[in-house]
């Protein structure tokens, strides 16, 4: 268990808490604890969401600690970026909602990792950057994947080849982030969020999810095939029939998440 990632539940929704001052810098025990607790909570039928945060103000996370990559040990290095592309797989496939609430610096592995997640939540204070190419690396936890498919190509080529830096209002406009909120708010927002993941049925969410997720490398045809299929699934499912059952009878779905 690492103690650089605190995990709080409250109710349905999870909360991550990066704990690895004074930057939140990521390791290969945190990564590892990070795919671990994803594990666990994918297997918990009380786990409906999840939000990855920071005590922070100032930084949500500066990334990988580049001390970890001075020296000249590839071994080394190649298993520090395997594990950023491992755990932030295993966040992207989390069968839940995911929300960032990013506070201060997102910075490299950092917002790599809030990419990773369903939905981001910034602070107006935020400020967020892939800044590898300036040190003679590349976004090695996804972050080339993921950001053309949030924001598109030109964005994306502008923050990682130029090394862009947005602030909370324009990563608000280019989409990289969904809302802006005060000043030690992003947490408040986010378990806002995470709630109304409880009105929804959790295998409905995750079949969706899954669908959402695969149109990136889909053909649109193979996609309606998928979608058809993906419904059947659904159909006659335990929380199939108590959602339609209970809006016949006009009443709150108690969820099985089955």
């Amino acid at each position: 268990m690492s103690n650089q990632l605190k995990v709080e539940k409250r109710g349905h929704t999870a909360i991550l808490t990066m704990n690895n001052p004074p930057a939140n810098t990521w390791t290969p025990e945190s990564l590892s604890y990070l795919q671990q607790v994803i594990a666990e909570l994918n297997a918990d039928r009380e786990n409906y969401a999840l939000v990855l945060a920071s005590e922070s103000e100032k930084f949500f996370s500066a990334g990988a600690d580049l001390t970890r990559f001075h020296h000249d040990d590839t071994g080394a290095a190649y298993d520090f970026i395997k594990a950023f592309g491992v755990a932030f797989t295993a966040l992207a496939n989390y069968q839940g909602v995911s929300v960032a609430a990013i506070t201060g610096f997102a910075m490299g592995g950092g917002l790599e990792c809030a990419l990773a997640c369903d939905i981001r939540v910034a602070e107006e204070q935020a400020q967020m950057a892939l800044p590898e190419c300036t040190v003679g690396l590349l976004p090695g936890g996804l972050g080339t994947q993921h950001l053309p498919w949030l924001i598109g190509e030109g964005w994306a080529k502008r923050m990682i080849l130029l090394g862009e830096r947005v602030k909370a209002d324009k990563a608000l406009e280019i989409g990289l982030v969904q809302e802006v909120v005060p000043t030690g708010k992003a947490l408040e927002k986010a378990l806002e969020l995470t709630a109304k993941v409880a009105n929804q049925s959790p295998s409905s969410v995750r079949v969706c999810k899954e669908l959402i997720m695969s149109a990136r490398h889909r053909s649109l045809d193979s996609g309606f095939q998928f979608e058809r299929d993906r419904f059947m699934d659904l159909w006659g499912m335990a929380d199939q029939k108590e959602g339609v059952a209970a809006f016949v009878e006009k009443r709150k779905p108690e969820w099985k998440n089955r």
